[in-house]
């Protein structure tokens, strides 16, 4: 209607296409309407004016048409939004805290969160965890490219990470003492690669993963000379 200086009783619209808002922006399409503004006789004139209406998402932003490019700051905000809104779905009740708006370590910003509800996002050896992250960066990617989001539940990467050092020290010491190698139940590449820096540097054995895909595991086995 302000293309066409008219009010909205004045033009005859025609939809062509009413768009998506999509999921967190994914699969989003634009509106599309044909505008024809009406001669004094109520008909429309021969020469239309076609415009694009920008669909808000979910969340009550402009769904994203195009890759940017931003500080730390920019990617902090957009990632802590997805993070809100795909927990507002799912009705998970936690609390979201920027750790640091671009780690280097991370390549990306480093979300921790906590409360009643932080159980529920952790998971069986932390597969939710990875999935929520997944999604996360799925989304984030769409308009900041090269950038990884970290999620944390109340340090549970640090603990993780903690007690597979201890086991993998525990693994090659018993290795290297029986002389027979062990294999280790299957794991995420985030958790194998944790073994195998572990015992990189361990004077009596050695690590190899075998397997394939979700069922990927570590086996120890003692160093030969």
């Amino acid at each position: 209607m302000k293309e066409l200086d008219v009010d909205r009783n004045e033009a005859e619209v025609e939809i062509l296409s009413r768009g998506k808002t999509g999921f967190l922006g994914i699969g989003s399409e634009v509106a599309r309407v044909r505008a024809r503004k009406l001669s004094a006789g109520g008909l429309a004139s021969s020469t239309p004016t076609e415009a694009t209406a920008i669909r808000e998402t979910s969340s009550g932003r402009p769904a994203s048409t195009g890759t940017a490019t931003a500080g730390g700051d920019n990617v902090a905000s957009a990632a802590l939004a997805a993070v809100t809104h795909i927990l507002e779905l799912g009705n998970v009740n936690v609390t979201k805290t920027l750790r640091a708006a671009n780690d280097p370590e991370s390549g990306g910003p480093i979300i921790d969160l906590a409360g009643e509800d932080s159980g529920l996002l952790i998971g069986r050896r932390g597969q939710t965890l990875q999935a929520l992250q997944f999604l996360v960066n799925l989304i984030i990617r769409r308009e900041f490219e090269g950038v990884r989001v970290t999620l944390d539940v109340e340090n549970y990467r640090q603990r993780r990470e903690a007690s597979l050092r201890d086991m993998a020290e525990k693994i090659g010491a018993r290795v290297a003492q029986t002389n027979r190698s062990i294999t280790l139940e299957p794991m995420s590449p985030a958790d194998r690669r944790i073994i195998h820096t572990s015992l990189s540097e361990h004077p009596g054995v050695s690590t190899e993963s075998t397997g394939e895909g979700e069922g990927r595991k570590v086996t120890v086995m003692p160093k030969r000379d």
